[in-house]
């Protein structure tokens, strides 16, 4: 089911459900008196979730942690984010607990949002995902960032979803989620501050964030990586063809912090 709005080349569809038809058709009429939108309703089910999203290919699905069947929704978020990987879903919370926002980022969501928060909130929250960002408040970043402290979540950063980033770009990234600034990166590296700043502008380019914190959370809530890859030693030096240049050329469109 669609809520009729007038499609143009900005239009963003998309896909609510809820863990009620009701709670469903209430928040995607809601949505529906946006201009940019163009909103679809789907059952609370994974199969109808999923099959709503090969008819319609939403650009962002809104999915409520207490979807009928999967139990905080993560799952489902699975299964999404294995199926249609353009597809980017923020997940609807109750309440914005460590635990659940962690398992949303972990599973593939690309935001959370808390009931507590306005309409109009979680209609910028949409137009920032289909831009290519990722969304939570400073709580749930905090959430996020100290869950990063354990090492399975490091262990993910082996593979920053289907980003072919290169073995050095993996180690910098690593690097970052860590919580190194550019100097002690360099020095971990055996690289200079200024090849750090390179290697990160050309991530950001790759991922398509802009900021550390963002790099980190794509990073987190991209796929596993498969069980017989290994890890790559991040104090090894880097070959000559994945070696920056510390020479001046290439514009960045952010200055990347220390």
């Amino acid at each position: 089911m669609a809520s009729s709005v007038s499609s143009g080349p900005a239009t963003i569809r998309v896909l609510v459900t809820d863990s009620a038809p009701m709670n469903s058709q209430m928040l995607a009429e809601a949505l529906a008196k946006h201009a940019q939108f163009l909103v679809f309703q789907a059952e609370s089910s994974p199969a109808a979730v999923l099959q709503a999203i090969a008819e319609h290919r939403p650009h962002v699905v809104v999915v409520s942690a207490a979807v009928v069947g999967e139990p905080q929704g993560t799952s489902l978020t699975e299964s999404i984010r294995n199926s249609f990987p353009a597809t980017r879903v923020v997940q609807l919370l109750d309440v914005s607990e460590r635990e659940s926002v962690v398992r949303a980022f972990r599973s593939g969501a690309r935001g959370v949002f808390c009931r507590t928060g306005s309409l109009e909130l979680l209609a910028k929250c949409i137009t920032r995902l289909q831009q290519g960002h990722i969304w939570a408040n400073a709580e749930e970043l905090n959430f996020v960032m100290d869950a990063l402290g354990s090492e399975e979540p490091r262990r993910r950063l082996i593979s920053v979803g289907n980003v072919p980033l290169s073995r050095r770009e993996m180690d910098v990234t690593r690097c970052v989620a860590e919580g190194l600034t550019n100097r002690e990166i360099a020095n971990r590296l055996g690289l200079t501050e200024h090849t750090v700043k390179n290697y990160l502008f050309r991530i950001f380019d790759k991922v398509g964030v802009s900021s550390r914190v963002e790099l980190v959370l794509f990073a987190l809530s991209g796929p596993s990586p498969s069980g017989g890859e290994a890890a790559t030693d991040s104090r090894k030096p880097p070959s000559q063809s994945d070696r920056f240049e510390d020479r001046a050329g290439s514009v960045p469109r952010r200055q990347p912090s220390r």
